[in-house]
């Protein structure tokens, strides 16, 4: 690695269920959906189906009127069998009742030479039309990125550091050459370079001899496996900049379009927290119902299921679906109960960042714990305490940035740093605050602020 980052400050939300690295014995999804609330910046969806008509892996079913170019597809082959709309008819889902054996798009295949020599007009086209490209994040922001820009320079992180995520050595498994074909598309769309963030504590089988990218080695707790945070020690972004983003599955999807000539939407899922009886991984595909997950797999019928992490992700029912940018489904129990004084309690069973009377995990740092929804208190006066700059590992003020977005200051929210974060960034900051605000909603607000100012 040319580089090593050693971080400090941050900590890491040690739970109970984690994923052993085999694949579980579950029963085979029938139902998939591609839900636009997943697409941050996703103003004006347009239907390309309707129900009854059938599609292919790679079918576009939906666009976004204000980036027509970008096609959003089909993750598997089968019949649309529901467009589910909410309130106002805003659209929510599209359910895709799936094949026994999945069928392609076809698209051409390219071998690595070609890559190389292919066009950066053309490298678009092919992500564009195929659906792969909803997988690129633009910074600033955290929204899917215009095809018309060109970055300074596009960020990988090679490693998650979420409660219980998910191994990504074991999800890529068996891919880098499938991730080294992604590598050299990438290298077409910008400019400058294309960063690799590695794990320095966990060697990285997978990733390690990737040619074409400039790697970092992060040690250190949580958010240490944030890409905003390696941003943030490598090149940071300035006003005015562009910088693009994909995860590491994002990157073997577009090797596989490039060298299989598919939309491939299989992904290995983590289905992780206390409440599962047996946690392993799911061989699913993007956009997964999460039935076949928690029927008959759970210790109570009490239950928090979340797409995603404990941290960032999101509330879904026990048949809900999967996000499309979610390898993890955690399960852990809902906290609908009152506790009188609960944080008196002389106890070792919960889980704080603060020293605080009663509460004794900080005598413990490697314990494993079994948490629940419960936040254990409501929305009160902010209090400075100092602990979120403990768990920020930027050069940034946490306090002072949310206090610039409520007061909708929009010169102050530049200088403090908005263009540099998104909600996953700050998202400890929430997990230890103890006036309970809604740090990740805040800053979503911030930025939406500055983007549509």
């Amino acid at each position: 690695m040319s580089k090593q980052v050693k971080l400090k400050k941050g900590f890491d939300i040690r739970l109970i269920g984690k994923a052993e690295k085999k694949v579980g014995d579950y029963q085979p999804v029938k139902t998939f959906a591609i839900k636009p609330t997943d697409f941050i910046g996703m103003q004006r969806p347009k239907v390309l189906v309707k129900e009854g008509d059938t599609v292919k892996a790679g079918t576009p079913i939906l666009i976004d009127k204000k980036l027509e170019k970008v096609k959003y597809v089909a993750p598997v082959s089968g019949e649309i069998v529901e467009i589910k709309r909410g309130d106002k008819r805003k659209l929510l889902e599209i359910k895709i009742l799936a094949d026994g054996e999945i069928n392609f798009e076809n698209f051409d295949k390219l071998t690595s030479s070609e890559i190389k020599s292919a066009s950066r007009e053309s490298i678009i086209d092919k992500l564009t039309v195929s659906g792969v490209w909803p997988q690129i994040i633009q910074r600033p922001y955290g929204i899917v990125a215009n095809p018309e820009d060109s970055p300074r320079d596009i960020f990988i992180s090679g490693f998650d550091s979420h409660p219980l995520a998910p191994d990504y050595d074991y999800l890529l498994k068996g891919q880098s050459n499938y991730f080294q074909a992604g590598i050299d598309a990438l290298k077409k769309l910008t400019k400058g370079k294309v960063y690799l963030g590695l794990s320095s504590d966990e060697k990285s089988a997978e990733l390690a001899s990737i040619q074409g990218v400039e790697t970092t080695g992060f040690s250190g707790p949580h958010p240490a496996g944030n890409v905003g945070v390696q941003i943030h020690h490598v090149a940071p972004i300035n006003k005015g900049e562009i910088l693009w983003t994909i995860n590491p599955y994002g990157v073997v999807q577009i090797g596989k379009l490039f060298i299989n000539g598919i939309y491939d939407a299989s992904k290995l899922v983590a289905i992780t927290g206390s409440e599962v009886k047996n946690p392993s991984y799911a061989q699913t595909y993007i956009g997964s119902c999460v039935d076949s997950y928690v029927a008959g797999n759970t210790k109570s019928n009490n239950l928090r299921v979340v797409s995603g992490n404990v941290l960032t992700g999101e509330k879904i029912n026990s048949d809900g679906y999967l996000g499309f940018y979610q390898h993890q489904l955690t399960i852990i129990p809902e906290g609908d109960y009152y506790e009188f004084l609960g944080w008196m309690k002389p106890t070792a069973d919960k889980l704080s960042f603060h020293k605080a009377l009663g509460l004794l995990s900080f005598l413990f740092p490697k314990k494993e714990y079994a948490l629940d929804s419960n936040e254990r208190g409501e929305p009160r006066a902010f209090v400075q305490t100092g602990v979120f700059e403990k768990v920020t590992p930027m050069d940034i003020y946490p306090v002072y940035l949310l206090k610039a977005i409520m007061a909708e200051d929009f010169d102050e929210m530049e200088e403090l740093g908005i263009y540099e974060v998104v909600e996953e960034d700050l998202a400890l900051c929430e997990f230890v605050d103890v006036s309970k605000h809604p740090v990740q909603q805040l800053i979503r607000k911030g930025i939406e602020l500055i983007q549509y100012s």
